[in-house]
């Protein structure tokens, strides 16, 4: 056993406790397994890669899977099944799945087939997610709990993996109490200790140190999830050595390579969990802003176009839009009923022919018209929601609009749409709304 931890924390470093745990609690072959453990802590933790590791290396045969893929209980009880017994739905067996299986007592019975079949193994199931299973039937956590006790003689345990702790899990019918273990968040140093198994070859280890305390002085406020540190790490050395490659330092002259790189961990700390492109297409576009190339605004632009914004964010974006580029005073024309007739003079007609407000570019317009725009142009019936008003914030995030004036005005701030017709008119077509028939002065 102590030779096992020995080598699952030599591939995982920082995470000794939990493997010797966790480790002590499956125990050896010939051990019986626990009915339930749950393990919970922030993602990026390890909870994952830890037990995986752990159940391979005791000979746990281990089904694995993702409670947010599953839209109904048969399709999560078929995937169960066909990962414990070794079937594998394709063209040549017609994608037939191990047994049809849409309700608790069928999946029993299939596990006790299963574990009879191959010899009663030692059996573990790992539900990746698991706080999507409390939208399930109200007994349908107790009884994974208690898994082991229903198909009474198998040696089979449920591993439930979770951001939540315990608490939020307990159903009002009672829950039996798994093991709890707790995986928290990686201190500094343990994120430098595994942040510095990245490194190149051709460096040395203390070189490569200094450039992974210089990008967590940066990122550690804004992210301490693991697998988001390990990409902005592997996005920006090339840019942190480029000085060595030209010749212009040495790996001593810590001032000069931090002066070349501060640019770029800046505009990487814009984009932390935003990300709507590649690594390499990132570094790509960096390359065409610092060489000043006519490329960049196409890639930008193909890159938006690509994104797929949620339902209503889309009509908010649309109404953003008509706010920007339409006068306040045609607001009652296009978005009112009765809005009366309005007579054409010859001022408004010279007005007209003067200056074209697609032209002219964005007006900034107040957080009130926005949303009175966005309900009036929307069928539904919204209701003014916090979830409504953080789809705004994103979009700010996103760069989609331009907060205009600062953050210090609460009260009524204002905005500008930041995108292009083309972007809006793709968006409107998604939503079926003509949104050239409410633009004011379209050409």
């Amino acid at each position: 056993m102590d030779e096992i931890v020995f080598d699952i924390t030599q591939q995982i470093p920082c995470r000794k406790t939990q493997i010797q745990l966790l480790a002590s609690i499956v125990g050896k072959a010939d051990c019986p397994l626990p009915s339930c453990i749950f393990l919970y802590g922030h993602s990026g933790t390890g909870k994952t890669l830890v037990t995986t590791s752990v159940l391979e290396k005791l000979g746990v045969l281990t089904s694995h899977v993702n409670c947010v893929e599953f839209y109904n209980a048969r399709v999560m009880y078929e995937t169960i099944l066909n990962q414990l017994s070794g079937t594998l739905p394709s063209s040549i067996n017609n994608y037939t799945s191990y047994a049809a299986c849409d309700n608790l007592g069928d999946f029993v019975r299939h596990l006790k087939n299963i574990g009879y079949a191959q010899g009663k193994p030692r059996m573990a199931i790992i539900m990746e997610h698991s706080e999507r299973l409390r939208d399930c039937d109200t007994s349908f956590l107790p009884a994974l709990c208690r898994l082991q006790e229903l198909t009474q003689d198998i040696n089979i345990l449920v591993i439930l993996s979770s951001t939540l702790p315990i608490d939020k899990f307990r159903p009002p019918t009672g829950l039996m109490e798994p093991i709890i273990l707790h995986f928290p968040q990686y201190t500094k140093d343990e994120l430098i200790e595994i942040l510095l198994k990245l490194r190149p070859t051709s460096y040395s280890e203390e070189f490569y140190r200094n450039y992974v305390s210089l990008v967590l002085s940066v990122f550690y406020l804004a992210t301490k999830d693991l697998p988001e540190l390990k990409h902005q790490v592997q996005l920006n050395f090339h840019a942190y050595c480029e000085p060595l490659e030209k010749g212009e330092a040495d790996e001593g002259d810590v001032r000069k390579l931090w002066r070349n790189i501060e640019p770029h961990l800046k505009k990487a700390l814009t984009s932390v969990y935003l990300r709507q492109v590649s690594s390499s297409q990132y570094e790509r576009m960096q390359c065409l802003t610092e060489t000043g190339g006519h490329e960049l605004s196409h890639t930008k632009s193909s890159v938006t176009a690509k994104m797929e914004l949620p339902f209503y964010s889309k009509f908010l974006m649309i109404a953003a839009y008509l706010a920007s580029y339409n006068p306040a005073r045609t607001d009652r024309r296009f978005f009112m009923k009765h809005h009366g007739k309005q007579r054409k003079t010859k001022a408004m007609i010279k007005a007209k022919e003067r200056s074209r407000n697609q032209l002219v570019g964005p007006k900034p317009f107040p957080l009130d018209r926005l949303l009175a725009i966005f309900y009036s142009i929307i069928d539904d019936k919204v209701t003014p929601t916090a979830n409504l008003f953080s789809q705004i914030s994103t979009l700010v995030t996103l760069r989609l609009l331009t907060q205009v004036g600062g953050d210090d005005q609460l009260d009524s701030p204002k905005y500008k749409c930041a995108v292009s017709f083309d972007f809006i008119r793709s968006i409107a077509r998604m939503v079926n709304f003509d949104v050239v028939h409410y633009l004011y002065n379209y050409s």
